[in-house]
């Protein structure tokens, strides 16, 4: 048996003792080669605190203090960058030679294509590996190899307004047809914003693929292909921009101009009735003293039977040839204490079996449960493809025009999708 059969079956095996939750906690073992000598790794991160604190660099510098403290001889050098900024500033080092040895970013394949990563398996220790939730351990995979390895991750089921609904005398919705006249009763109660359809730029791709799965299809097809205009996509999007959007159930803002952040802001604001939700979201509406319901995503004949996930990436750069420290440091990192500190302080959702089989149990997170129940069999967006980043500006640029009173679903997303599938064949 080769070496990387062999390896596959072992991780195979080890993944079924971590979904038992029996998975040992790494802290840099499985260290894959000897000691180097003097090495300082570059880490470059993305800002989580919503609150404009300093949370996600305390988090980094002190998880690099105890990781020098157990490793004499590697230093960690922390830059913690705004999401709005640090995919363009990684890029930018890349492109200029000065790649950073770790990046947590939101995207890694163009990296892994262009042969500027380590493979996970030329990083981590086989237990570590093992212990990725699967379908996210899959969606870091190009061509077949694993390269982005998962940081956190959310789920997003429907949030609703309690008091909101209380007034209106509805219930939460399980179909569409059920959440078009729950949205109704709210617009009578002269609730501002029904349902909040954030269509615009900012998150686009993630608010239509909600629907799109909904409506049971998706942005890939079985064989993981582009089908952007698939007939029941296209029946998802008539649907939307005649039953919510054409009857003034989505508020004073086009779907096409409202970004998600607008969106959430006005939901803790207590001026929204309805929107599908992000884990952040209620800490945010907690302190408005927004109670908020939560169910999963209605669907056309029931709730939907697939779930959107979406994950934040970590990966290690080639250029500085620091794979045994790199590999030291996410062993490291990976940590379950580390995991579920992270994800809990950021209202956010552990990647691997063990962390998340603890969160499941811990009533400190029982917000987050609903999000953990759904997030093994997730679906996420096809972020192992190259093309995905032109795909995805694509749709937040344009998804938004379906919807408008006068739009026509099927001519937008036959204009999406013969660009997808012209960038694919590019691949």
């Amino acid at each position: 048996m080769d070496e990387a059969v062999e390896r596959r079956r072992f991780l195979g095996l080890t993944a079924a003792v971590a979904a038992l939750g029996l998975t040992a906690t790494v802290s840099g073992c499985g260290s894959l080669g000897g000691d180097s000598g003097d090495v300082t790794l570059k880490l470059v991160a993305a800002e989580y605190d919503l609150t404009g604190g300093d949370s996600t660099k305390k988090y980094w510098t002190e998880l690099a203090a105890a990781f020098e403290a157990k490793h004499p001889g590697i230093k960690v050098q922390v830059q913690v960058e705004s999401w709005d900024d640090v995919d363009r500033k990684v890029a930018e080092m890349v492109k200029a030679g000065e790649a950073p040895d770790i990046a947590q970013i939101g995207a890694y394949a163009d990296y892994a294509a262009a042969g500027r990563l380590y493979a996970a398996d030329e990083l981590l220790s086989i237990p570590v590996q093992a212990n990725f939730l699967p379908r996210l351990a899959a969606a870091g995979e190009h061509k077949k190899t694993q390269y982005g390895l998962p940081f956190v991750a959310s789920t997003r089921p429907l949030f609703y307004n309690k008091a909101l609904f209380e007034k209106a005398g509805v219930e939460p919705p399980t179909t569409w047809d059920e959440l078009a006249a729950a949205a109704g009763k709210l617009k009578k109660e002269g609730v501002r914003t029904p349902f909040a359809l954030p269509l615009g730029p900012e998150e686009a791709q993630a608010e239509a693929m909600m629907w799109l799965l909904a409506g049971e299809g998706g942005w890939t097809d079985a064989s993981d292909h582009y089908a952007v205009d698939s007939e029941t996509n296209v029946r998802t999007f008539e649907w939307l921009r005649t039953n919510l959007v054409g009857k003034d159930l989505t508020g004073p803002v086009a779907p096409g101009k409202l970004n998600r952040k607008a969106a959430f802001t006005a939901f803790a604001n207590g001026e929204v009735g309805m929107l599908n939700g992000h884990p952040s979201l209620l800490k945010e509406a907690a302190k408005k003293g927004v109670e908020v319901g939560q169910v999963p995503l209605p669907g056309a004949d029931g709730p939907s039977k697939t779930s959107m996930g979406v994950a934040d990436w970590i990966m290690g750069f080639k250029q500085n040839g620091h794979r045994k420290e790199i590999g030291d440091f996410l062993n490291f990192a990976f940590n379950d204490e580390n995991v579920l500190k992270f994800a809990g302080d950021n209202d956010l959702l552990p990647v691997t079996v063990s962390a998340s089989t603890r969160m499941e149990t811990d009533p400190e997170h029982a917000n987050l449960h609903v999000f953990l129940k759904v997030l093994p069999d997730a679906q996420l967006p096809p972020v192992g493809k190259t093309s995905w980043a032109q795909v995805s500006e694509n749709v937040k640029q344009n998804i938004g025009k379906a919807v408008t009173p006068n739009g026509r679903p099927a001519e937008v997303l036959g204009s999406i999708g013969r660009v997808a599938t012209a960038a694919e064949a590019a691949e």
